[in-house]
């Protein structure tokens, strides 16, 4: 982490930005800032899309202090969402991916062995969380319905009305700081996965779910607006063919998602894929090759002939057998 972000309960938003002119929100509503950027602000990516019902939750969130869990499919843009709006805010972000590797004590903190003055000796170290809910600062835990039960007890906590965090490890309440926030994002609602199609997420406590104030649903970005960020990342707009080749790669991701949806496949042609689809086609002018290297190299060999009817059907192009042979040699 990164200690040159401020602990002090002085360091608290000092303006206001106005959420119709900076994120285009049907409604406008004035949510704190601040003046000033750290280290921990993310970098603004000018041509993101914002999707009014997520950017209001979201902001809300920062505004009134809510806790918001954001829920959709992977490549949607749940985590880079909460992320945009904060580097908007020049608030400060940290994210916790909750895979399978992350303890309590990775979450609440441990003793560590360290040497002072020529000295082994062994201390207590806070963890993630009592580290950020000391600072400014909007922790956002992705993945948040892969996490292990008793990492999720330990989030609880937190989540209670006043905030306050018991360590119990180092015999200490916490008073989290005023700029401190709570999000997370999840591919499921806290059922787990009927469809096989998120491996690892577990049905979440409804005890605990009740206690997110603010629960949004991200979906996938419509098709004009998914060719226009697209067109604009690529700088390729100018080209019309080029352009062309992008609204059909955008519809073969919609064929792609929906059958991602319905479990005929487990890989997902997200709009960043895309984006990188595009470029490469930039490079190569080859739209087979720059389509292997981006998208089909990443899919499950069985589930490539369904991906190649999706790819004849939009752009009338049969993919060669060699990019294929590999099921058959099996």
């Amino acid at each position: 982490m990164d200690n040159n972000l401020p602990e002090s309960f002085s360091y608290i938003p000092d303006i206001q930005i106005s959420s119709k002119q900076v994120f285009g929100t049907k409604t406008d509503i004035r949510i704190p800032a601040f003046s000033k950027k750290t280290p921990l602000v993310p970098k603004i990516d000018k041509d993101y899309f914002f999707d009014n019902d997520t950017t209001i939750s979201v902001l809300t969130g920062f505004s009134q202090n809510k806790k918001v869990l954001i829920q959709g499919y992977h490549g949607t843009g749940k985590t880079t969402h909460i992320e945009q709006i904060a580097a908007r805010l020049n608030w400060p972000c940290i994210r916790i991916n909750l895979d399978s590797h992350i303890t309590r004590g990775d979450l609440v903190g441990k003793d560590v062995i360290s040497i002072k003055k020529g000295k082994q000796i062994t201390e207590y170290k806070d963890g993630m969380l009592p580290w950020a809910i000391k600072r400014p600062a909007a922790l956002v835990f992705d993945e948040y319905d892969a996490g292990k039960p008793e990492v999720m007890f330990v989030i609880q906590r937190i989540l209670e009305s006043d905030s306050k965090f018991t360590l119990l490890d180092n015999n200490e309440i916490i008073d989290p700081h005023p700029a401190f926030r709570l999000f997370a994002t999840s591919n499921t609602i806290g059922h787990s996965d009927n469809l096989g199609i998120y491996h690892g997420t577990n049905q979440m406590n409804q005890g605990q779910m009740d206690r997110w104030n603010i629960v949004s649903v991200l979906n996938y970005l419509s098709p004009e607006i998914e060719t226009k960020i697209v067109l604009n990342k690529t700088k390729i707009s100018g080209n019309k063919d080029a352009t062309n080749k992008v609204k059909s790669m955008i519809v073969l991701a919609g064929l792609v998602r929906k059958g991602f949806i319905q479990g005929d496949l487990t890989t997902v042609l997200s709009p960043r894929t895309i984006i990188n689809w595009a470029e490469n086609y930039k490079i190569f002018n080859d739209l087979i090759f720059s389509f292997k290297i981006s998208f089909l190299n990443k899919c499950d060999e069985i589930e490539k002939p369904i991906v190649a009817e999706y790819f004849q059907r939009v752009f009338n192009i049969d993919l060669p057998e060699s990019e294929l042979n590999n099921l058959k040699k099996n």
